[in-house]
């Protein structure tokens, strides 16, 4: 019988992407024989940085990952609009890359799970954060660049180009960032 290749998809949006975001790459690059990291549009999100800008900036992080790590499975970068399930199916994927920071990460992909199993057939395979991920997300950063701290303190959440690239953002003073201090 010939071998199967397995091939996982991680979505999200990246908005920016952080230390956490990589943490799971990494894992999912040790169980997967190809990974594509697969940057979408959450419509429920604003986003900061263009589909553009987070599609270069991934593919400049991975890059640098897989440098640092080349034995492990090969990543792939792609953008995609419309259903996860559906580019999935496209590419051939036969499974679904997930990071769970905490119980109520766990109880949100556990619903999203067992819709795309029933929709189109596709496994999830969940990776617990590594704990000094637990509480950093994407919404979080943003936050504080919007808020005006400096920006360094982010430094542990994100590597240094996306720190740079917050900066950068925040200078342009985007209507996404003005909401973000108008609500708080």
């Amino acid at each position: 019988m010939p071998s199967r290749t397995h091939i996982a998809i991680y979505p999200g949006s990246f908005d920016p992407m952080t230390f956490g975001h990589l943490d799971v790459i990494a894992r999912g690059r040790r169980l997967f024989d190809r990974l594509i990291v697969a940057v979408g549009h959450n419509p429920a999100k604003e986003a900061l940085f263009s589909a553009e800008e987070r599609i270069e900036m991934a593919r400049t992080l991975v890059g640098e990952l897989a440098e640092r790590e080349p034995a492990e499975a090969s990543v792939e970068v792609l953008g995609y609009a419309g259903l996860t399930v559906d580019f999935a199916v496209e590419i051939g994927a036969t499974a679904l890359l997930r990071g769970i920071r905490n119980l109520s990460d766990l109880q949100n992909e556990v619903q999203q799970a067992l819709t795309n199993r029933e929709v189109a057939g596709l496994e999830t395979a969940f990776v617990v954060a590594g704990q000094s991920f637990a509480y950093t997300s994407s919404s979080l950063i943003k936050q504080i660049t919007a808020m005006g701290r400096d920006l360094e303190s982010l430094g542990t959440m994100c590597p240094p180009m996306v720190v740079e690239k917050l900066r950068a953002k925040r200078a342009q003073n985007p209507p996404v960032l003005q909401q973000m201090l108008e609500n708080d």
